[in-house]
């Protein structure tokens, strides 16, 4: 017989987890203490939802399952949004959160967490997979096991259970849970029909997203790319997934699109190849009736969305996105045309804006992707920032840059760059960020110079809300409560954290910094002041 919270940690090392992100609290005193017993780290981070983030992060770099704590009522509430985007994201994180006593509840309790105070097992339903209380030792095991296999089924995701802190002191039989490494893979039953459909096209492009991270089907995206000279465009949230220095690449599409991916669908479209995304607004900005193409394939493991953007006949091949390539490879004969040869693509020109006071964010990016080594392992936030990555920033080596367009978290970046350097200590790990988002999870840098993490944060500081004030200013006229009249002093706050901390105005600057960051190997805040006017690639959005 052992404790519950014994055998929940037990599984935990046993499944090579070295490090869990959280907050303490009375409630979940019993676990964080069984943690530091059997030799886990407990990073304790500054905001719940930093610990989310980290969690996700690591659980992404890792190929594992992330692990976060909160305590009960606001601590659950507060991982909230990290639940949300790490169900974005597909990955496979455990949160774990607090009740003070099962045996109590229906009295008057400080930060409950049932339905007599705040039910944050029912909060949790729509941002997880699957949501749970234990109320009794006995039900640990079946709700435990449940979980970890509603996190690694299909298409994976987070999941949630509320453990009350006397139901974590009981004893129950032990017993012994691997962590899932296989589901069967889905197949789809259009498999013969869309290798048709993609074998015949005439002008095909191939228009992918963040999906194609989650199955890890870099090298059937290529193949299927060069096998049949098909030109590749992402989303926003696709950026990484293929190689942007490919002779078959157009870039992006939709805020932060190239010209080069606009130019190609004006031409004329028979057959668009859809893997991995939902073709959500972020993703379809731009996107006009006249370039739609006459025929959709939609490769995805969630059918929610299939076929539902576009007015335009769909073939859903539903499953295992690696897998269904595979075998629509197999079914392919070669045939060879550099279908990019039809037209001259235009060459996405940097508009320099920069100054003696400020650089052009578009030229940041270019000193930043000649600085970094290519496999440096980015991870963007949320705003005008990425977005000038995701036009201007060349990927060199697919699943070295992540973007989530579908939930959009500001400051999850922060978070998942901490968890993920914690994860690969010797892999360089950029985030980069806004100085909206420093103001939202920037305590976060905090937690990656107390645990080692050596993480690099570039932000761009022109003290706004850069993608808010320039959308709302073209919309309605004029932008309101989107400027700071006292900005934030990057460099100054991450100094009190004790980071190494730069502020650069001048390319030579930054590019020096960047050097010195990675020689130091020390958590290193690189705030870049850009052109407060210069306006970001994401206007194209209605």
């Amino acid at each position: 017989m052992k404790k519950v919270s014994t055998l929940l940690v037990q599984h935990l090392v046993e499944w090579g987890i070295t490090h869990v992100f959280g907050i303490p609290g009375k409630p979940v005193t019993p676990l964080i203490k069984e943690l530091d017993e059997k030799g886990i780290t407990f990073v304790l981070s500054k905001h719940e939802a930093g610990a989310g983030y980290e969690a996700a992060g690591y659980a992404m770099a890792n190929k594992t399952m992330g692990v976060a704590i909160g305590t009960s009522g606001p601590g659950a509430t507060n991982l909230l949004t990290a639940a949300g985007q790490a169900k974005a994201y597909h990955l496979p994180v455990l949160f774990l959160t607090g009740h003070p006593s099962m045996r109590n509840t229906g009295q008057a309790l400080g930060q409950d967490s049932t339905f007599f105070g705040t039910d944050v097992v029912r909060m949790f339903e729509s941002v997880t997979r699957f949501s749970a209380r234990v109320e009794r030792g006995e039900l640990f095991r079946m709700y435990f096991e449940h979980a970890v296999e509603k996190a690694y089924e299909g298409s994976r995701g987070p999941v949630h259970l509320s453990i009350p802190a006397d139901v974590l002191a009981e004893e129950i039989e032990s017993f012994v849970l691997p962590l899932p490494s296989h589901f069967p893979s889905v197949m789809s039953t259009n498999l013969k029909q869309a290798a048709e459909m993609v074998q015949s096209a005439k002008r095909p492009v191939l228009f992918v997203g963040k999906g194609v991270h989650a199955a890890e089907a870099y090298g059937e995206l290529e193949a299927l790319a060069h096998r049949l000279q098909i030109p590749v465009m992402t989303t926003p949230g696709g950026k990484g997934v293929f190689p942007s220095n490919h002779p078959l690449s157009l870039g992006a599409f939709g805020l932060g699109g190239t010209e080069a991916s606009k130019v190609y669908l004006e031409e004329g479209i028979d057959v668009m190849i859809v893997l991995g995304t939902k073709l959500s607004d972020m993703s379809l900005a731009g996107l006009q009736p006249n370039l739609y193409p006459k025929q959709i394939i939609q490769f995805d493991a969630d059918p929610t969305f299939i076929g539902k953007s576009l007015p335009v006949p769909t073939i859903p091949v539903i499953g295992d996105i690696k897998v269904n390539l595979q075998a629509v490879l197999e079914q392919l004969t070669d045939k060879k045309e550099n279908r990019l040869l039809e037209i001259q693509l235009p060459d996405d020109e940097i508009q320099d804006t920069s100054t003696d006071a400020y650089m052009s964010a578009a030229n940041v990016m270019r000193v930043l992707r000649s600085e970094f080594p290519g496999d440096t392992v980015v991870f963007g936030d949320d705003g005008s920032h990425t977005f000038y990555a995701i036009r201007h920033f060349d990927i060199t080596k697919p699943g070295t840059f992540f973007f989530d367009d579908v939930f959009g978290a500001m400051g999850h970046g922060i978070g998942y760059a901490v968890g993920a350097k914690i994860a690969l200590p010797k892999t360089p790990v950029v985030c980069l960020t806004g100085d909206g988002c420093t103001f939202m999870h920037g305590a976060e840098i905090s937690t990656a110079v107390e645990y080692g993490a050596h993480v690099i944060f570039v932000v761009l500081n022109n003290g706004r809300l850069d993608m808010v004030d320039k959308g709302m200013a073209k919309h309605l006229g004029h932008a309101v409560g989107t400027t700071y009249q006292t900005p934030l002093h990057v460099a100054g706050y991450a100094e009190a954290m004790g980071a190494s901390s730069f502020r650069c105005e001048r390319e030579e600057q930054l590019r020096e910094a960047v050097q010195m960051a990675l020689r130091e190997s020390k958590t290193t805040v690189i705030e870049v002041m850009v052109d407060p006017f210069e306006v970001p690639p994401t206007m194209s959005r209605g």
